[in-house]
């Protein structure tokens, strides 16, 4: 066969003939390759059938599977004799092809002895719908090189909405996907005018990489940004970014708790009369069992009594609560253990009827969130107007958790995303915000229910309404919560460990792909979405935005507005509201 023909699409590659040894399917076919060709896994092919009384119809697929076998031989050793010339044989190889897209609709086997060519260009574009997309986000390479995409209408919630990436860790880059999808969607151009509003929060929990997201990538040569370019992106970091990390503790200068980065990152924390306005006491208990248990009516009690009695003092956020002045989170514990553990007053706190190990219960969980939270709720530090985390007044929010204790951490993500939910749902239709989220199996396990699991379950099945969108990443999806990640449209898989391959949560990947993601290199992932029957094989390229301190191409340069900048733009610096009108997130 001559593979260098030309037709009006480009190089006409054909590769073999449809297989009369194998079952042919509307949906699965075997082709037999030709000796001078060869097909790998991922290959896009098409191959036509002409059917009476309807004409030419072109089945699309990409390969899943490709065996080889000498014809012939019917012992293990007869390959050395066919090797000598003793025996006559040929070596066949056999690709075994999915079906992604018919067209027209007649769904009929392709016949055996039809020729099957891979797929380029327009024909590539149409076996994988990229031609039905109307926003399409570049997210890699496949493994012929070409772009991959998905349609951003299962990302921005007008057909679906949420990301679930799933891998190991520290090999499936499950992190560097999330931030180049992120890039990608900002800078693609698929959200159109959208992209003014549209907004990313993202939680970091994996040291201070994420701190130097708006620095160029010193490893940043010609060769990245001609790959950036074939995918329409500019290899640049992330242009407008703000940077968030707690306090140092036990520090009373509001320094934030960093060590790589020295400039344009703020401190955050919440002041007891927050605390207390915004009823924040259920996110203390944020472990997944505490839900099933007796003391949550405690909880709510004691939050209700807080926002109603405490009254602020002073300019730093202190509470006074039946004569007392508190201004650290541990005078407010020992108030409350106080007031729980006393009889004549046990029940105006706790309720009438709360027994005795009830309140134990609570008052021994209280306790033990003395160390983790006081260095994050507290009045004693004087607070700025940059000291509430809001994702305003820049594109991507980079919150730094990494120095809090997990118990911390879980209270400032439950804090913060049901801020933002309220915040949309105030503000009613308007930009999408993209909400990454790592270690997802953390705050929205399988088994319990958890103040902050409600709050993702929320996103999960209603925030495509409200724009928020999720993007989750966890080592293993089978220990999330099914309904997030049912609610995934897009689905992307790194390196797997094999027993988690097996899992039924992967279902959705061929077999040789379960295989295949047991020893995928970093940057290689498998992503599903619903427009495309097989999921895609993807690389994408190396970050163009510094991810350690040791990659920033030159001398770090604060944001606009940040700590360390010498003057913040004027019309940022008009967008700031006064601080008493600053809201508390």
């Amino acid at each position: 066969m001559d593979g260098s023909r030309q037709d009006e699409s480009g190089p006409v590659d054909e590769v073999g003939l449809v297989a009369g040894t194998e079952d042919s399917t509307p949906l699965q076919f075997a082709v037999a390759l030709d000796e001078a060709s060869y097909l790998q896994l991922d290959d896009v092919v098409v191959t036509v059938r002409h059917v009476p009384g309807v004409g030419p119809v072109l089945t699309s697929g990409i390969v899943t599977q490709v065996t080889a076998r000498q014809e012939g031989a019917s012992y293990g050793s007869d390959v050395f004799l066919i090797a000598e010339g003793v025996l006559p044989a040929r070596t066949q190889e056999i690709a075994e092809v999915t079906t992604t897209r018919v067209e027209p609709e007649i769904y009929v086997p392709p016949r055996p002895g039809e020729v099957v060519r891979r797929a380029r260009g327009n024909e590539r574009a149409h076996a994988l719908y990229f031609d039905q997309m109307g926003n399409k986000v570049p997210v890699g390479r496949g493994r012929d090189g070409a772009p991959i995409f998905v349609n951003m209408e299962f990302l921005d919630g007008t057909r679906g909405a949420h990301v679930s990436i799933s891998g190991i860790s520290g090999v499936a880059t499950k992190t560097s996907f999330a931030l180049f999808l992120l890039h990608s969607v900002f800078r693609s151009g698929a959200l159109g005018a959208r992209a003014v509003n549209a907004k990313a929060l993202v939680f970091s929990v994996k040291g201070e990489d994420l701190l130097f997201l708006d620095q160029p990538n010193i490893r940043l040569d010609d060769d990245l940004r001609t790959s950036y370019a074939e995918l329409g992106l500019p290899a640049e970091p992330f242009a407008s970014a703000g940077f968030w990390a707690p306090p140092i503790p036990e520090d009373t200068t509001a320094r934030p708790n960093v060590t790589g980065r020295t400039s344009g990152v703020e401190a955050f924390w919440w002041t007891l009369r927050e605390f207390c306005d915004l009823q924040l006491l259920p996110y203390v208990f944020a472990d997944a069992e505490d839900d099933r248990q007796q003391y949550t009516i405690v909880i709510h009690q004691v939050a209700a009594r807080l926002k109603r009695y405490a009254e602020p003092f002073g300019d730093n956020g202190a509470v006074l609560l039946e004569g007392k002045v508190l201004t650290t989170y541990e005078e407010l514990v020992n108030f409350l253990v106080e007031r729980l553990t006393d009889e004549d007053t046990r029940a105006d706190w706790a309720g009438p009827v709360t027994g005795t190990g009830t309140v134990n219960a609570f008052v021994r969980r209280l306790r033990a969130s003395l160390r983790p939270l006081s260095s994050i709720i507290r009045a004693d530090l004087a607070g700025g107007p940059r000291r509430a985390i809001s994702t305003q007044d820049q594109q991507l929010t980079v919150v730094d958790l990494h120095n809090l204790h997990e118990r911390a951490q879980r209270f400032v993500v439950g804090v913060v995303l049901a801020a933002e939910t309220a915040r949309k749902e105030e503000a009613g239709p308007g930009g999408l915000l993209f909400t990454m989220i790592d270690e997802l199996n953390k705050y929205a396990p399988r088994e319990g229910s958890s103040p902050i699991k409600d709050v993702l379950l929320d996103i999960a099945e209603r925030g495509r309404s409200l724009g928020i969108i999720l993007i989750g990443a966890q080592q293993t999806a089978s220990e999330v919560e099914r309904r997030i990640v049912s609610n995934s449209a897009i689905r992307v898989v790194g390196r797997l460990d094999a027993a988690e391959a097996g899992r039924p949560e992967y279902g959705f990947l061929p077999a040789a792909q379960r295989v295949r993601a047991t020893i995928a290199k970093p940057g290689a992932m498998f992503v599903s979405q619903p427009q495309i029957p097989v999921p895609l094989a993807i690389e994408f390229p190396f970050p163009a935005w510094a991810t350690r301190l040791s990659e920033c191409a030159g001398p770090i340069q604060p944001p606009p507005g940040a700590s360390g900048a010498s003057q913040a733009p004027p019309d940022l610096m008009s967008r700031l509201p006064p601080e008493d009108d600053i809201p508390p997130f």
